[in-house]
C-alpha cells in the first residue's frame, strides 16, 4: 500500500505481511509508525484472503527497538500523530483482537517496545541472529501493562522480572529455551518459514481459529485495564526530568544519571 511511509504491507497468499521499514532507526517506531501499523492490521482483518498476519522488520539488524528514543529526546514525544495521540496501547489491543493468528518473524534485535510486540504476537519465529530484551528502565520508560503482565504468563514471574529489572539481552536459543519464541531458523529462511505457517493455518477452520484466539485471550483480557493505567502513567513519566534524562542520555550516547531522582518515599 503506497500510502505508507514507515511500514510496508503486502498480501502474499494467505499471509498479510507487515514490515516496519525504518532501518536507519533500527525499526524504532514513532507515532506515525504506530498509526500505520494500526491501519495495516485493520486492512489485514478486513481482507478475507488473509488468514494470518506476519509482523517483521526491514533489514537484517533489527525487528524493532521500540519507541524512537531519539525522537523523544528531540521533541519530548513521539512526533505528530494522526489523531493527536500516541496509540501504542491501541496497537497492542488490536494485535490481540484481530481474529487471525499474528506471527512475529523476528529478524534481528527485538528490544524494548519491539520486544513487547513480539511477546504479544500469537506465535514467534526467530532468526538465529535475533536478540531479545527490555530497555525501558535504562532509557526512562516502562510498560506496566501487557508488556510486563502478559510477559509473566509467557515466561513465568521470575524470568519476567529478571528481563525487566536488569535489561539483559538474550539469544534466540535462550528465548526458545524459556518459551519466549516457538521456533528458531537460519536468517535466510525466516520469512519463508513464517509464510509456511500462514499457509498451514489457512487450511484450518477460520471460525475455530477465531474462537480459539478469543478463548486464549479471555484469561488475560483484564490486563487491558493495566495497559490503560500504564500508558497514562507513561505519558506523565516520559516528560518528567527522570524520564527525559533516560531519553537524553540515550541520544547523547552516555550513561544516564538517575541518582538525583532516587525517591523511595
Amino acid at each position: 500500500m503506497s500510502q505508507f511511509e514507515d511500514i510496508t504491507y503486502e498480501v502474499d497468499g494467505a499471509a498479510g505481511i507487515i514490515t516496519i521499514n525504518r532501518p536507519a532507526r533500527y525499526n524504532a517506531f514513532r507515532a506515525k509508525t504506530v498509526d500505520e501499523l494500526i491501519a495495516a492490521f485493520n486492512a489485514a482483518w478486513s481482507d478475507d484472503d488473509v488468514r494470518a498476519v506476519v509482523l517483521t522488520g526491514s533489514g537484517e539488524k533489527a525487528f524493532c527497538t521500540g519507541g524512537d528514543v531519539k525522537q523523544r529526546a528531540e521533541t519530548g514525544d513521539y512526533g505528530p500523530a494522526e489523531l493527536g495521540r500516541f496509540r501504542i496501547g491501541d496497537l497492542h489491543k488490536l494485535m490481540r483482537d484481530i481474529p487471525k493468528p499474528v506471527i512475529a518473524a523476528v529478524n534481528g534485535i527485538a528490544i524494548g517496545g519491539g520486544h513487547v510486540l513480539q511477546v504479544l504476537a500469537d506465535v514467534s519465529i526467530a532468526s538465529e541472529t535475533a536478540r531479545f530484551g527490555q530497555a525501558g528502565p535504562r532509557v526512562g520508560s516502562f510498560d506496566a501493562g501487557f508488556g510486563s503482565a502478559y510477559l509473566s504468563r509467557v515466561v513465568g514471574e521470575k524470568k519476567a522480572r529478571e528481563i525487566w529489572f536488569f535489561c539483559r539481552q538474550y539469544s534466540a536459543q535462550e528465548a526458545l529455551d524459556m518459551g519466549l519464541v516457538n521456533k528458531v531458523v537460519p536468517a535466510d529462511e525466516l520469512l519463508k518459514e513464517a509464510k509456511s505457517w500462514c499457509e498451514e493455518v489457512s487450511a484450518l477452520s477460520p471460525t475455530a481459529i477465531r474462537f480459539l484466539k478469543q478463548s486464549f485471550n479471555a484469561d488475560t483480557d483484564h490486563q487491558a485495564g493495566l495497559s490503560n493505567l500504564a500508558m497514562s502513567a507513561l505519558d506523565i513519566f516520559g516528560v518528567s526530568p527522570e524520564g527525559m534524562e533516560g531519553a537524553t542520555a540515550f541520544a547523547e550516547k552516555r550513561t544516564p544519571d538517575f541518582a538525583p531522582h532516587v525517591n523511595w518515599h
